[in-house]
């Protein structure tokens, strides 16, 4: 062992336990705290004591001391010395800036760290003087007191200080330890100011810290990587060491001259001690060994980092195999027949493997039968040996080892006394490394790849397995036998009993290899990937059908028609063109004419609405629309229905079809250069449009347009119509990622991904365009406003009053008019007009401030009619009246010169900071990092360190040069740039910078906020109608955010403030997700990414294909990351959300970054999941399975009715309107007779008929098995012909008796029965008629028949194979 190693332990294990009683009232688990100690302002002592001396230091030392019962406990833990700072006409100051960690497991309430204050003085000879000055105590709070008081934590609190030493707490005349106690003298004008703080991230390295013991997060601390930023704290965010996997074999230990002799003298030496102890010369007892247990644990210098393992020894003697073991060695070694395992090694120089053998003995009376409770009192333990031993200090670590081992009154890592040594006064150096014992084995590791050596196997073990010791089951809390601080070691870790099957499970619980990573799951494709489009050409017929119903037409300024876009051809993209256009002003108009449903999907809606986003408008969801179907019936394949919006009666008029939504995109209102992210927004973006159930409230698919056709090329006006598909897709459950089908670089096939299409919506779309307002709301930022300078008019004070309405409007107008004082402080004049006044029967009634006005406006009205009408000089009375009156004015004046006083120093401050004050206005994005430069100069002829305060979490200094970097190139800024210009080392709380006397310098600074809205509107359409039809891009009202920044020299006085405005600007939607899950489980979803093209509108270089992409979901408790992968690998993003309980939505946003600093998002996704109760199904398919749903009542009676994803397979009874009473259980009975092969999940809701809300939510998941094919058929269907044809197949009851049979079949749409039952006597043939429907494409169809019997139980099914040809 090195000696460094040696002296760090010696000097960790210098701490003092705590009280013994303390022990009794441990809790479960310790409290991590920070101390920040900050500055010492006023020095506790005279000048005249240091007279003679130079370079006077202070320091400050803390140590923990139970006030209960005066006792001192832990580590005296002292600061760096630092300077006394002198200012003119103010205390002296020492700035210290140290952040001092530890946790505690005791109760706290009585628990309080003594601050001392040392002055620490050089003489002439250069000898130092050490000088008590002072002392406080800061008393440590509870659990209860620091969850009641976490916000009043954060602040900067005042410790004063008191004369004399700390030892004085320890005078018996001191029987009170606190503040309380008459014998303590406070030190006027002196005191220490500190936070104190939990610390939570020091629970993830308590392992690491021993309790009780204050550690600075700059000294060593084995197993914490240092810290990488700029500050020294390495406990502020700790980061653990990688651990490394070690393994012990053939462990082996030998006592000299042989095992046996000595046991024997240790036995003689114990038993003698025991009756010299008893003052007896014999009592027939002896001592004998029970067991020899040898502790293994990995230590770090500081304590364990895990509890050590206790194994059992057994002279080598008693093996039956001894190998090649000489017979000398035998009779000197004690032998582990297992395999140790050390799973929490560091390589570190100050880690090690901790060995510590220790001896069990209890009291024989030599007789064979002992009961047990003699065996309790008189069992104990010894410590004998220890070693301790660094693999990683070594050359070559992974070989035969063979360590001294230490015993006597040395220091060693467990604090133990250890049984003496030989005298090795005369043995030479080589003896005596040995003479006090060896303990030799077989080391070997891996964890990483810098140590990847495979473990060896173990020694041969024999095949006897060892006898469960007794002594496991003594306790040793009472023993009356010498324990010599060893009773403590049993506490620290467990016995463990291994035989020789025990190697096979040691080397099941090694650590595993991580592989590369596979994903498992197949991935969802994003938008971009997705091969085809989902858009059609509607036909003449259909067109001429829907133009009769008259829709609204899309016309320009000049009232002509829109030229007419074909939706079939790819437009020419030229933005110069449309940033040139003299109609800046882009109308954005959705017509939704028509829906038509696909001819296999009966169950077609009667009512839909829908919800979209566009741009930055907020998400818009319609009105109800009722599906009105064509008078003119068309062909076969298209069944159009005219949507017609529906009032809050349901009533639609249809002489008025179609809902129309504007979108008005006034560029008046835009940022700058905004106008051209909304050209590329329509050249590349696609709107999604999802279509809803208005009856069920459930999902029928997505529709998605793409919105570069309403590029107007110079043109007024445009228009472009789509019939759209709707898809509905559905999420298998987890499907392995080897069974999808590959395709291109960036797309892939998902297996487990199943796309149906529900229907066709037809949209019209247009853009109109308009002449732009010339006028601005308020001015926007452009890129010279990224410098804030302290010196522009926004910092001027303008002059007027001291009030609140003066220093609230700093860039107010220069000329005030003259207002009272009571009209402009609410305060003051709820004092002046609450006064009571008595009434004629001598009781207090107060009057209103307004009764109060009204009456002295009424005596001044008649007092001015007298004077004009010169009637006789007012009464006596009233003569008292107005002296009484003068009298409270009087008061009144006076109470308004106190109140004056008393707020004039507080306003003669707030309007001197305005001087300094700088107003900036930020517009922020959702994801969007703002950058900006505040112009600092320091005002004062001498240097200071300032200190850049700013709480709020979302403003931030960038202290990186490389991110300062990043943002200059990227808002182009052209300012100096410095390297390591911010202190923040030391534990400081806020960045520093030094600057020279009169120096100016930019202070970079990034707002960026991921706070956004997660709460959801209430599932169904908007009541009666859309809010807005015509939606314009102006500011939506909010309150601006106010954030405050101070820049503060040493005395904490600022020398400029900042005050940052923030007002949240709307953000774009790429692209919406939507799952629904079962409650109170985990979502795993991977997204695959589309290339970089598709992401963003700039060129792809071959230099991009070494670009990373980053992520940030907006919910913290959502997991959401994604892997590094080779070049020219597509990427996923994987998430995984936790969902509540039903019927919850949890909507999140991801934001995806392609640069590390995250300065500007490429794409927003939107995230819905909807937690629903699950329902688990096995089922045959084409048989009947019933189940019953629970429905509990709300709070009041409803009208409700039950809807289901897919009424083919399951019905439910009741299945009309029925009412739900309140606080009563209904029973839904679900028949279910699936007619697919597979898992898939099948939606079912309860919704209120009434007001079209959502009542309760169930995921049905089906487990469909195939059933068993009694018989197979197969024939061929002409497609030319267009006709069916008619077959039928024999089936005879196999029954005596007689029974009735039905008929069923998975594919309703090709077959057809002559009868749907029948009825067969028993061994009765009875023909099936089958008629095949025609189709028009070829291809291959298997169809099943069930023959059910009455129950609907299926008694046989049958296969025909169609061949369409």
């Amino acid at each position: 062992m090195a000696a460094a190693h040696q002296s760090y332990w010696r000097l960790a294990n210098l701490g003092i336990p705590p009280h013994p009683q303390r022990y009794q009232a441990l809790l479960d688990e310790s409290e991590p705290f920070q101390l920040v100690l900050k500055i010492l302002e006023g020095l506790p002592f005279r000048a005249s004591l240091l007279e003679g001396v130079a370079n006077v230091q202070c320091q400050l030392r803390l140590s923990l001391f139970d006030t209960t019962y005066s006792h001192f406990f832990g580590r005296t833990w002292k600061s760096s010395p630092q300077p006394i700072k002198h200012t003119h006409g103010q205390p002296a100051k020492v700035s210290f800036n140290q952040a001092v960690y530890f946790h505690i497991s005791l109760n706290c309430t009585h628990i309080a760290i003594i601050v001392e204050v040392v002055a620490i003085a050089k003489k002439h000879e250069g000898n130092e003087q050490i000088l008590s000055c002072g002392f406080g105590i800061l008393q440590l709070p509870n659990r209860q007191k620091l969850a009641s008081e976490a916000d009043k934590s954060k602040k900067v609190k005042r410790l004063n200080l008191y004369h004399g030493t700390p030892r004085a707490l320890l005078h018996p005349v001191s029987e009170d330890s606190t503040e309380r106690s008459k014998f303590m003298t406070l030190i006027e004008g002196s005191a220490v100011f500190y936070t104190l703080l939990t610390h939570p991230p020091l629970m993830e390295v308590r392992h690491l810290i021993p309790e009780n013991l204050l550690i600075s997060g700059s000294d060593t601390i084995p197993g914490l990587a240092a810290s990488t930023g700029q500050t020294s704290d390495a406990l502020r965010k700790p980061n653990l060491l990688k651990t490394v996997t070690c393994f012990l074999d053939k462990l082996s230990l030998q006592l000299y001259p042989t095992v046996e002799k000595f046991e024997e003298e240790l036995v003689e030496l114990l038993n003698a001690d025991r009756l010299l102890k008893n003052d007896q010369i014999t009592d027939g007892s002896t001592v004998v060994i029970q067991e020899r247990r040898l502790h293994v644990g990995v230590h770090n210098g500081l304590c364990y980092v895990q509890k050590p393992q206790v194994v059992v020894l057994i002279p080598a003697t008693m093996q039956r195999k001894s190998g090649a073991i000489s017979k000398n060695l035998l009779k000197k070694s004690l032998i582990l027949r297992s395999r140790i395992q050390l799973t929490e090694m560091v390589k570190h120089e100050f880690f090690g493997i901790l060995f510590h053998l220790e001896y069990v003995f209890h009291t024989s009376t030599g007789l064979r039968k002992v009961s047990s409770m003699s065996l309790e009192n008189t069992a104990y333990m010894q410590t004998l040996r220890w070693a301790v031993w660094n693999p990683f200090l070594g050359p070559n670590s992974n070989s035969d080892i063979t360590v001294s081992l230490h015993g006597g009154p040395s220091p060693n890592p467990c604090n133990l006394l250890v049984y003496k040594t030989p005298s090795t006064e005369m043995s030479s150096d080589e003896v005596k490394q040995v003479e006090s014992g060896t303990i030799t084995f077989h080391f070997s590791c891996r964890a990483d790849r810098h140590l990847s050596t495979s473990p060896e196997q173990p020694a041969n073990t024999p095949d006897k397995k060892p006898q469960l010791s007794s002594s496991s089951l003594w306790k040793t809390s009472d023993s009356s036998g010498p324990q010599h601080g060893t009773g403590e070691a049993l506490q620290r870790g467990s016995i463990i009993y291994m035989d020789s099957n025990a190697v096979l499970n040691a080397q099941t619980l090694e650590q595993l290899h991580e592989l590369p990573f596979t994903s498992m799951q197949a991935p969802i494709m994003a938008m971009g990937t997705e091969v085809g489009g989902t858009t059609t050409v509607t036909s003449r017929a259909s067109l001429a059908q829907m133009q009769a119903f008259g829709f609204p037409e899309i016309r320009d300024d000049k009232n002509e028609l829109a030229v007419v876009i074909d939706s079939e051809k790819l437009p020419s993209m030229n933005l110069r063109m449309e940033e040139e256009d003299h109609l800046q002003c882009n109308e954005i108009i959705l017509q939704f004419l028509a829906y038509s449903r696909v001819p296999r999907e009966s169950d077609h809606p009667r009512s839909v609405y829908f919800t979209l986003q566009f741009y930055r408008f907020p998400p818009v969801t319609t009105q109800q629309l009722q599906l009105v179907k064509m008078k003119k019936k068309g062909p076969k394949s298209s069944m159009h229905f005219i949507l017609v919006p529906l009032n809050k009666n349901g009533i639609g008029n249809i002489d008025s079809p179609g809902l129309e939504l504007k979108f008005m995109v006034e560029p008046s209102l835009m940022k700058d250069g905004e106008q051209r992210w909304f050209m590329q927004y329509l050249a590349l973006q696609t709107l999604q449009i999802d279509v809803w159930d208005a009856e069920s409230l459930l999902l029928i698919g997505t529709a998605s347009v793409d919105l570069k056709h309403l590029l107007r090329h110079g043109l007024s006006a445009v228009q472009v119509s789509h019939e759209l598909e709707v898809v509905n897709t559905d999420y298998a459950p987890d499907v392995p990622m080897s069974i999808s089908d590959f395709t291109n670089h960036g797309a892939v096939k998902p297996y487990g991904v199943t796309t149906v299409i529900k229907g066709r919506l037809h949209l019209r779309l247009g853009n109109v365009g308009h002449r732009s307002e010339q006028r601005v709301k308020r001015p926007f930022p452009t890129l010279q406003s990224k410098i804030i300078s302290a010196h522009d008019n926004t910092s001027k004070f303008y002059g007027g009053s001291l009030t609140t309405l003066t220093v609230g409007n700093v860039n107010g107008y220069k000329v005030y008019r003259a207002q009272r004082l009571v009209d402009l402080d609410g305060e003051l004049a709820s004092v002046l007009f609450s006064r009571a006044r008595i009434n004629s029967v001598g009781q207090m009634q107060s009057d209103s401030d307004g009764e109060i006005i009204r009456k002295r406006k009424l005596s001044r009205m008649i007092a001015v009619r007298q004077q004009e009408s010169g009637t006789d000089l007012p009464s006596k009375s009233h003569i008292l009246a107005k002296r009484e009156e003068r009298i409270q004015h009087e008061r009144d004046l006076q109470v308004i010169e106190a109140y004056r006083e008393q707020l004039k120093a507080q306003s003669i401050n707030k309007m001197l900071s305005l001087a300094i004050t700088t107003q900036f206005t930020l517009y922020s994005t959702l994801g969007n990092a703002e950058f900006f430069e505040f112009t600092l100069k320091n005002p004062y002829s001498v240097q200071h360190t300032v200190t850049v305060e700013c709480e709020h979490p979302e403003l931030s200094v960038i202290v990186n040069s490389r991110e300062w970097k990043y943002f200059k190139n990227l808002s182009k800024v052209q300012t100096p740039l410095e390297e390591d210009m911010f202190h923040i080392d030391g534990g400081v709380q806020f960045p520093q910078i030094y600057l020279r006397p009169k120096e100016t310098v930019y202070i970079p600074f990034k707002y960026q906020t991921f706070s956004v809205d997660h709460s959801v509107a209430p599932q169904g359409p908007s009541d009666g109608g859309l809010a807005r039809k015509n939606l314009t891009n102006r500011e939506q009202p909010h309150t601006p955010k106010k954030i405050e920044v101070y820049f503060k020299i040493e005395d904490k006085k600022p020398i400029a403030i900042l005050h940052v405005s923030v007002e949240a600007q709307p953000y774009v939607i790429d692209q919406t997700f939507r799952f629904y899950h079962p409650e109170l489980t985990f979502l795993k979803k991977s997204i695959r990414l589309p290339p970089f093209q598709f992401l963003t509108d700039m060129k792809v270089k071959e230099s991009q294909a070494e670009f990373q992409i980053y992520v940030r979901c907006t919910d913290l408790n959502v997991i959401c990351n994604i892997k590094k992968m080779a070049p020219n690998e597509p990427q996923d993003i994987f998430l995984k959300v936790a969902c509540g309980p039903t019927p919850e939505i949890k909507k999140f946003f991801v934001l995806i970054y392609m640069d590390p600093w995250l300065a500007m998002p490429i794409q927003v996704w939107q995230f819905y999941v909807q937690s629903l109760q699950r329902v688990d199904v096995n089922c045959v398919v084409g048989q009947l399975a019933q189940l019953s749903l629970v429905l509990r009542g709300t709070q009041s009676a409803r009208k409700v009715a039950a809807y289901t994803s897919d009424p083919e397979e399951i019905q439910i009874t009741p299945s009309d309107v029925f009412t739900l009473p309140p606080h009563v259980v209904k029973d839904l009975h679900l028949r279910i007779r699936p007619q697919i092969e597979g898992e898939r999940c099948i939606y079912l809701n309860v919704v209120d008929v009434d007001f079209r809300q959502l009542v309760a939510s169930w995921l049905v998941c089906l487990t469909c098995k195939q059933p068993t094919i009694c018989k197979a058929f197969e024939i061929s269907i002409s497609v030319e012909e267009g006709k069916g044809i008619n077959k039928r197949i024999n089936y005879t009851n196999p029954y005596p008796t007689k029974r009735l049979y039905f008929l069923r079949t998975n594919r309703a749409d090709l077959l057809l029965f002559k009868e749907d039952s029948f009825e067969l006597e028993g061994g009765e043939t009875y023909h099936i008629g089958l008629r095949f429907a025609p189709v028009l494409n070829t291809g291959e169809e298997e169809i099943l028949v069930f023959i059910n019997d009455q129950a609907e139980n299926n008694e046989e099914t049958y296969c025909v194979k169609v061949t369409y040809q």
